[in-house]
């Protein structure tokens, strides 16, 4: 019985892992899916979620690497509308990848579509390749972790301590260009981040490092008053969601500095307090909570 039950989490893991590798090419955005979604988005940026982006002037006039906190669980609208939101103000000039983790990518159907509007593999080769083309591109260097933080923390930043989008920075000799927001966690409760769950669960699958996830959220929301958020298991809440892009810091673009870590957490720690400074300001004009 044990060995079968090795032999099944095995296969399990095996599967993931071929189809979260396939998931990896990047592919260049459907131009039809694109012009199909289009009024939809906007509608839905400017009625349901009243999106403000402020502070274009701060853009850099090359390529760049954008990096923020995303939230909303499995369905960050936040980073929908950031991106959304570049692509309407540059009109088709410049075009901003988001990124997304392997097990989204990976995920039929869902997958699918997120290659179709130009979703790239957060991922070192997916997203260095991107920038090299002059492309740019948004990480959400928290991941999961920022995601599926509970509703408690909607207005922490989130890095998780990941310094991989400085080293990329530096690799690819491009600024780094901050962005706070804050809004797109009240489009879900996430009521517990779940770690306790997702350990219980790696005990008989034994997902977590094929996933590359701690947490199995416990959110409450619609239709479903309460349930386990991995794949979206919700409809966003209509909560406004406001964003400030912040002045753009760039990097050493001396190879050797990506080994240098005193000089790699210096640009994190920057890069994440004026995001907090950001959301901060942000979140001191929120009256109420999904009303804006």
């Amino acid at each position: 019985m044990a060995d079968d039950a090795d032999h099944d989490k095995n296969l399990l893991q095996r599967l993931i892992a071929w189809r979260v590798g396939a998931a990896m090419e990047p592919q260049p955005p459907n131009e039809t899916v694109l012009k199909l979604q289009q009024p939809f988005v906007d509608l839905l940026d400017r009625y349901y979620f009243r999106v403000e982006v402020e502070d274009w002037e701060r853009v850099p006039d090359r390529t760049c690497l954008v990096i923020g906190v995303h939230s909303g669980g499995a369905l960050t609208m936040d980073a929908w509308s950031l991106v959304n939101a570049w692509q309407k103000h540059f009109g088709g000039r410049r075009f901003l990848h988001g990124t997304a983790h392997d097990v989204l990518m990976a995920s039929p159907g869902l997958g699918d579509y997120f290659r179709a509007v130009g979703v790239i593999a957060a991922n070192r080769d997916s997203v260095g390749t991107a920038l090299a083309r002059g492309e740019d591109v948004a990480v959400w260097p928290g991941g999961e972790v920022d995601a599926m933080r509970s509703w408690r923390k909607r207005d922490v930043a989130v890095l998780g301590g990941r310094t991989g989008f400085v080293k990329q920075a530096i690799r690819s000799g491009v600024p780094i260009l901050p962005v706070a927001t804050v809004g797109g966690h009240d489009t879900v409760f996430v009521l517990s981040e779940g770690k306790w769950l997702a350990d219980a669960l790696d005990k008989v699958t034994g997902l977590k490092k094929t996933l590359r996830g701690a947490n199995l959220p416990i959110i409450a929301g619609f239709p479903f008053p309460i349930a386990i958020e991995v794949l979206p298991a919700h409809v966003p809440l209509p909560a406004k969601i406001r964003t400030e892009l912040l002045d753009p810091i760039d990097v050493d673009e001396d190879p050797g500095r990506v080994d240098d870590e005193a000089y790699v957490r210096k640009i994190y720690d920057q890069v994440h307090a004026e995001i907090q400074a950001g959301m901060d300001r942000l979140a001191a004009r929120r009256k109420v909570p999904i009303l804006g």
